[in-house]
């Protein structure tokens, strides 16, 4: 099925729909990335902090090697993990992680977190989290978000990244890029669901030329399985009567009710599932309209609750206040 683009700021082409990689097992994921791309997946969402991208790589190969898809159809994005923020740990950090995916570029890379973090080894720990080399304590870095991008900015220009991306940005830190950037970011990925809308975030980006891409798209489902309580607390959106009715009046299931809300707003999504109807399902969310009315009261349900905040994991850095 075909899936529509959006055409970032620098030109290159991104897909509206991709595979996100978050929490995907080491033992399934080479599959799970070889059957998407089967399925047509095109994008793959991956980062560092995943502890994946060997495997990922792994079946991105096997699809190249049996001719299911060339290098060049595929849009591969990994994120810059907080520890590797230094300007002198960005490039070699990205050089490794292109060996573990087995490419020479990557499509987009970005900066995971806005939260410079003290260098760990890799030979310590890898992926390395929060914690420095005890594993127990949260260290900052004196490295500014400037200093970081400036390096992101160098990987660009020398061809290892073809789009440089930029995540959980308030529309403060993004006014600040504006000043130092000499390539503005091409993408912005936040939380995105019915729960947090973040409308005046995604106009500010859209304004600018900034594509901007959702995750956890459905809402505190994904957080049901790490025991947070503010997940556990909230109804879940698949569930919800506006959902289910909506989707009830277009055929569709409410995961895909709640991907066409971002994707026919021009957001773009990363859902995952290792069930192959789902999978399908997932990918086939630009084919129908749902009216503005159903995209307002879709909107209405926003309760400005995020799940993927440091501060809900237990870490005392809270970016988002």
């Amino acid at each position: 099925m075909a899936v529509p683009n959006v055409k970032l700021n620098n030109g290159k082409q991104m897909p509206l729909v991709g595979f996100g990689l978050w929490k995907v097992n080491n033992d399934t994921c080479a599959d799970q990335v070889y059957n998407a791309i089967k399925t047509g997946y095109r994008l793959f969402d991956g980062a560092c902090d995943y502890g994946n991208e060997k495997e990922a790589g792994q079946g991105v190969k096997r699809a190249i090697d049996e001719g299911l898809v060339k290098r060049e159809e595929l849009f591969i994005v990994s994120k810059l993990w907080n520890s590797f923020h230094d300007k002198e740990r960005v490039g070699p950090i990205c050089k490794r992680q292109l060996a573990d995916w087995g490419l020479e570029y990557f499509d987009l890379f970005i900066i995971h977190f806005p939260i410079a973090l003290k260098y760990v080894d890799p030979s310590v720990r890898y992926p390395p989290g929060f914690f420095i080399e005890d594993n127990k304590t949260i260290e900052l870095s004196k490295t500014s978000l400037e200093t970081t991008y400036h390096a992101m900015e160098e990987l660009y220009d020398a061809g290892l990244i073809r789009a440089i991306g930029i995540s959980n940005y308030t529309g403060a830190l993004i006014l600040d890029v504006e000043r130092y950037a000499k390539h503005l970011p091409q993408t912005l990925q936040i939380e995105h669901h019915p729960y947090l809308v973040q409308q005046d975030l995604i106009d500010l980006c859209h304004n600018r030329g900034i594509a901007v891409t959702a995750y956890s798209s459905f809402g505190p489902q994904s957080f049901l399985e790490m025991n947070m309580q503010s997940a556990q607390d909230t109804p879940l959106l698949m569930e919800h009567d506006v959902i289910k009715g909506i989707a009830a009046k277009h055929g569709k299931t409410p995961a895909q009710v709640l991907l066409r809300w971002s994707t026919q707003r021009n957001i773009a999504v990363i859902p995952k599932s290792n069930n192959q109807t789902r999978l399908a399902q997932n990918l086939d969310v630009c084919g129908f309209e749902m009216s503005e009315a159903e995209l307002k009261s879709i909107s209405a349900l926003d309760k400005d609750l995020r799940f993927n905040n440091p501060t809900n994991y237990g870490f005392p850095i809270p970016i988002f206040s």
